[in-house]
């Protein structure tokens, strides 16, 4: 049953009544029809269930016989006082509030009034609670959208001043190695910025705000007129009063053990009250903002670094193109000369003589090669674009590279030989560079495999680990091997096995960094394997279309 209010609210409030007795059912509905509830009536749990599942009151108003359904709305228990079961329902149900009956009539609407109205201002708070907490959601995800700490500082002064309805935002940073040193203001229109950061009363701010910190308090103030500053905060306060607050919040901003900053919100025209949930929500950010210019920080001192490092590499790679062109050109001319002198130019070169100019030449042959080398290191970063490309015949190159260091191999009595694919098809590749990758490859096998040792060259067409065509290149020897611990350094410019030190093995750590960067540009690898005393296979893998 429905009673419809004798007068219309501008709120329309609602009630249930649930009892048993059908006499105070009516007189209960009764009394808060006329106090401008809508009722509905229910006489069983069943039919109160029903009510229940098609909306939620303002407020039940139920026996202490009844068994009523959780719902959010207040419950008001109509209760026997001579009863002792009532006390056990007082205990189990979920009431705001009793009543014995019978009931009063002004006491009834009275006691339902204040429990609506109750349960108005405990949502009204949730609700206000939940924008509150959207508003800064957002400034949370502005602050985290940028690594710009002048954005981070921004977003943070404008988002407090708005959300929480301040006249002055004012945040800083101190002096720390983990921020960048930073201020920023938010003021409502009409009023004029005031002086960034903290000025003297900076060192004073710092304690308290670490102070704070150590405690993860915030120093709300809700009226400075009445507020009892302690003795350590007399200077803040001072600093504070000469910008006429009348309610204010100062919150450290930090990270670990100590502050790194601090945020101040003032209130200038009335007192406010700071709630726990505004005080929580503000720590929140506090902490994104401490964050985000953390890391924003280190971000830029990487910058900083990667960037010196960049200059550095250039001033290297210009120092060494310079000083290799300054060395290629007397080199060339002493090359010119000892062609000369050896063709007899100028006369006939006793035996002797000649086995020095000999050793002249191969030492002059040898300073070619590193100088060359130091150049294709210096101009080139190997990414594709120094790559001259068409079709190589790879057992044309390779016979080329064998044909021209077996000499160099007969002088340490080592033997070389060469396996070609069968049909030697053509792939698509840079020609120079890849035989200047098989002559560093084969030189150095040569360097280190031992008088009677050999040398094996071969090539066989592979599918690639992505089932593209490619072909791939051995060269074995059985020279003295690698340390396993030292491959992979290999490749790196300048690196020198141990054992090749430890042998006076000559050479400047570029051959193989210049081949594996030359491979790497034709979208090929290199691997190595190794086993010391007993020599080693270098295996480079190419695809047959090309990079």
């Amino acid at each position: 049953m429905v009673i419809q209010t004798a007068e219309k609210s501008l709120v329309p409030r609602t009630a249930v009544v649930a009892d048993p007795d059908s006499g105070r059912r009516t007189a209960t509905a009764g009394f808060l029809a006329a106090a401008g509830f809508e009722v509905s009536t229910a006489s069983n749990h069943e039919i109160l269930t029903g009510l229940l599942e098609q909306h939620v009151p303002s407020i039940i108003v139920a026996d202490h016989s009844f068994g009523v359904p959780p719902v959010d709305a207040p419950l008001l228990l109509l209760v026997d006082l001579a009863d002792e079961s009532a006390a056990d329902s007082l205990r189990t149900l979920g009431m705001a509030d009793y009543i014995a009956k019978p009931a009063a009539p002004d006491e009834l609407v009275h006691r339902a009034d204040v429990l609506v109205s109750r349960a108005a201002q405990r949502s009204d708070a949730r609700q206000s609670a939940e924008r509150l907490r959207e508003k800064l959601r957002l400034v949370s995800s502005a602050i985290r959208a940028t690594h710009d700490p002048r954005l981070i500082s921004d977003s943070l002064v404008r988002g407090f001043g708005e959300t929480f309805c301040a006249d002055r935002v004012l945040f800083t940073t101190f002096d720390d190695d983990r921020v960048p040193r930073i201020a920023a203001q938010w003021h409502r229109p009409g009023l004029a910025p005031v002086p960034e950061g903290l000025g003297i009363q900076e060192s004073s701010a710092h304690r308290v705000a670490d102070r704070l910190w150590s405690e993860a308090e915030v120093l709300a103030v809700e009226d400075h007129h009445f507020h009892e500053w302690a003795p350590e905060d007399q200077e803040l306060a001072a600093w504070s009063e000469n910008m006429g607050p009348w309610a204010s919040a100062f919150v450290p901003v930090g990270e670990g053990k100590s502050s790194l900053g601090v945020i101040w919100i003032a209130q200038l025209d009335e007192p406010r009250v700071w709630t726990r949930t505004e005080i929580s929500l503000i720590q929140h950010v506090a902490g994104n903002v401490a964050y985000g210019l953390i890391q924003s920080h280190l971000m830029s001192a990487q910058q900083r670094v990667v960037k010196q490092l960049r200059q550095l590499d250039q001033a290297k790679t210009d120092f060494l193109a310079t000083v290799n062109h300054e060395l290629r050109t007397p080199l060339t001319s002493i090359s010119a000369y000892l062609d000369m002198i050896q063709d007899g130019v100028g006369g006939p070169v006793p035996p002797e003589v000649n086995r020095m100019l000999d050793i002249i030449v191969r030492n002059s042959e040898r300073l070619r090669r590193l100088i060359e080398d130091m150049l294709t290191v210096s101009r080139q970063d190997y990414d594709g674009a120094n790559l001259h490309l068409g079709p190589v015949q790879l057992g044309h190159t390779l016979q080329i590279v064998t044909v021209a260091l077996r000499p160099l191999a007969e002088l340490g009595d080592v033997s070389i030989s060469l396996e070609l694919c069968e049909g030697d098809p053509a792939i698509i590749a840079d020609e120079v560079q890849l035989e200047q990758v098989f002559t560093n490859l084969v030189s150095n096998a040569i360097k280190f495999t031992p008088r009677g040792g050999r040398i094996v060259v071969s090539c066989r067409f592979e599918a690639m680990t992505d089932g593209e065509a490619g072909v791939n290149v051995h060269v074995r020897d059985t020279g003295v091997g690698i340390p396993e611990e030292e491959i992979p350094h290999l490749f790196t410019r300048f690196f020198r096995a141990s054992n090749a030190t430890s042998t006076a093995v000559p050479g400047s750590g570029l051959g193989l960094a210049i081949a594996h960067d030359i491979v790497k540009a034709h979208r090929g690898y290199v691997a190595v394997n190794s086993e010391l005393g007993a020599g080693t296979t270098i295996t480079v893998q190419l695809p047959v279309s090309g990079p």
